[in-house]
């Protein structure tokens, strides 16, 4: 049944007064809001929103971490026919400039001081932004700036202007429709400007329905967030499904706390990026690494035996009487110690979404009992297009289309989508938005893929980085370099990658270094380093990485078609890869070919046969100051193996 924001809130104020409905972790306590107190207090900000101005259609900025009464905000600026537009907290002052302008923003509710600084920094290019809430008062005492004040003197103001205006609320309420606009995403802008992605409260609700249906979500569920509420896979999950089964959605204390507040609630769903489950990952082979001989081998003995056996398991398949044992016993001893020290022991539904997961990983957690699975979607979709069944979780595929959802392949092999979850257009951009919308109502994903025999979707990479290679013995041979850079990633000590190989006779890779899981490992073995730089240029560290590229290369040569892409040469950056240096989106996804312009010196040289290259790159410190980093890079070479042919 199509609603909207506002009146499945007052559903669950009415039907579930007393139930949990969103809790706060400060000062190491968890604080916790019923749904009847968080509808009175959403009552109180948009009065006070109205009281100072804002208006149906209208946008409000929401900037901050997960923080309940920035979600309060949002439902408080809905509740008037506002839209509000989450931005990423760590962007910079400079960054928030053209979403402010493009959306004639006038008024923002912010967390702290942090993000106070930055857009008042933006305020002198953008004279239209009036008033700024903050939630959190530390450290602005003494701001005498106009147009700022604290969310609770708003909504102080909000009472009192209530109290002037009875009934002011339900009407306003009841005006907002299932088709008004209900928020606006702006994409990561890999290339020029980013695009606001606009939704109404029927797109974005008819999606977290459709996936609540298919997971057989209840509002029994238990929810942590802690992703950017600016990206729209944080904000179906921990707000449009929050508002459509009344689950409890947990916000952590700080991003330094989120291990520690994981274990303590203990979702039973959870949602999280590849480069999340690669974290968790490495910090267990981290702690293993530590651990002593008779641990180790007994954890390398169990996890065999969960690789062989523990993904059948999970999908329901016949297992022999003596595995079923081992396993029990194993997850008596590791799997379930581990998934307790992961914070994941009462995960039901686990998923994983934003880019690919590297098949190794997604095996792993599926090995030790968690239900991980994939989902494929975007932010023009709002997200839900293809979901795995519980029993049908692979590696290779995204899922099947879930209910509304239609797919065909274009000529191209580029994927086309039809969805009541599709946006209504990028704001202020009809050209764009002619771009991606057919006339019939279809959607170019940008993604090249097919559908496999059993019905699942399986997404190549995105159709404009899939490449060829171009002579040499692979000539004419598929390049999908995130298929590659997701094997490496694999690795622990590999953080980042990013290959290259389109139009060329052979593929080469950049990589950089996980510093926690690199630098414990340089530790064990008494290597002395003095920072990122440093490491990334020791011998010890350069034949570790040549190891691991060496193994993923044996592991391409088994898929005939991809065999092509194996690693010939490689180089350490000397530097990570940053979003504040425009090597990376806010949602950390590589931006390739920004990163190919910006080290056109080093990829020259791997493809010269140059032994080293010496490099010198412009840098961005936290605390806003600019310098640079300096270093001679060692180009390795890699070795490759011939492909595996496969019997007719």
């Amino acid at each position: 049944m199509s609603s909207t924001f506002p009146r499945l809130l007052l559903e669950h104020a009415r039907q579930r007064p007393d139930a949990d409905a969103i809790r706060e972790k400060e000062y190491g306590i968890w604080q916790t809001r019923s749904w009847r107190r968080l509808a009175d207090e959403v009552a109180r900000m948009a009065a006070g929103l109205a009281a100072a101005g804002l208006q149906r259609g209208q946008h409000l900025v929401v900037v901050g971490d997960n923080r309940p009464r920035l979600t309060m905000a949002m439902l408080a600026a809905q509740c008037l026919g506002a839209i509000p537009v989450p931005l990423y907290q760590d962007a910079t002052g400079a960054e928030y400039v053209f979403p402010l302008n493009n959306a004639e923003v006038g008024f923002a509710v912010v967390e702290d001081q942090e993000q106070v600084d930055k857009l008042l920094e933006a305020r002198e290019q953008c004279p239209q932004l009036a008033r700024i809430w903050y939630d959190d008062p530390r450290g602005l005492r003494k701001y005498d700036e106009p147009g700022l004040a604290s969310i609770d003197t708003l909504m102080a103001e909000g009472e009192a202007w209530a109290a002037r205006h009875a009934g002011f609320f339900d009407r306003a309420v009841e005006a907002v429709q299932p088709g008004d606009v209900a928020a606006m995403f702006f994409t990561s802008g890999t290339t020029g400007n980013p695009k606001g992605v606009v939704h109404t409260h029927r797109s974005l609700i008819d999606r977290a329905q459709a996936g609540a249906k298919f997971d057989r979500l209840t509002a029994a569920e238990e929810v942590l967030a802690y992703l950017p509420p600016a990206w729209i896979g944080q904000n179906i999950f921990s707000y449009a499904q929050w508002l459509a089964c009344g689950y409890v959605v947990n916000c952590p204390e700080s991003a330094a706390t989120v291990t520690i507040d994981l274990k303590e609630i203990g979702p039973t769903y959870y949602f999280a990026p590849p480069r999340v489950f690669e974290g968790l990952l490495t910090s267990v082979t981290i702690r293993m690494e530590d651990a002593g001989a008779l641990k180790k081998n007994l954890f390398k003995t169990f996890m065999d035996h969960a690789r062989q056996v523990g993904p059948d398991l999970m999908d329901g398949k016949p297992v022999g009487f003596m595995d079923r044992l081992k396993y029990r016993l194993g997850d008596l001893c590791i799997y379930g110690p581990l998934r307790n020290t992961l914070g994941l022991s009462r995960v039901r539904v686990a998923y994983t979404a934003g880019e690919a997961i590297g098949p190794d990983l997604f095996t792993f957690y599926r090995s030790i009992g968690i239900n991980l699975k994939q989902l494929y979607g975007s932010t023009e979709t709002a997200v839900f297009v293809c979901l795995q069944p519980d029993h049908e979780a692979r590696a290779d595929t995204v899922g099947v289309p879930c209910d509304g959802v239609e797919i065909r392949l274009a000529e191209s092999g580029e994927i086309m989508i039809k969805s009541p979850g599709l946006l209504k257009e990028y704001y202020k951009n009809p050209k764009a938005t002619e771009e991606v919308l057919t006339r019939d109502g279809w959607y170019h994903s940008g993604d090249a893929g097919f559908i496999d025999a059993t019905g699942h979707l399986k997404i190549i990479d995105r159709a404009k980085d899939v490449g060829r290679i171009r002579g040499g013995v692979h000539d004419g041979a598929m390049f999908a370099p995130k298929y590659v850079e997701n094997k490496l990633k694999f690795y622990p000590f590999i953080k980042e990658a990013v290959a290259f190989g389109d139009g060329r006779d052979r593929v080469c890779a950049f990589i950089n270094l996980d510093m926690e899981a690199a630098g414990n490992w340089a530790e064990r073995r008494n290597l002395p380093y003095a920072g990122y730089t440093d490491l990334a240029g020791k011998p010890e560290v350069l034949a570790l990485m040549r190891e691991c590229v060496e193994k993923t290369n044996a592991d391409l040569a088994q898929d005939e078609m991809l065999a092509g892409s194996q690693i010939h040469r490689f180089l350490v950056l000397h530097k990570e890869l940053d979003a504040d240096d425009g090597e990376l989106t806010r949602t950390r996804k590589v931006k390739r070919g920004a990163i190919a312009d910006k080290y056109r010196v080093l990829i020259d040289a791997m493809y010269d046969g140059r032994s080293e290259q010496f490099i010198e790159t412009a840098v961005k410190f936290e605390d806003g100051r600019s310098g640079s980093v300096s270093a001679t890079l060692k180009i390795i070479d890699a070795k490759t193996f011939p492909a595996v042919r496969r019997a007719a």
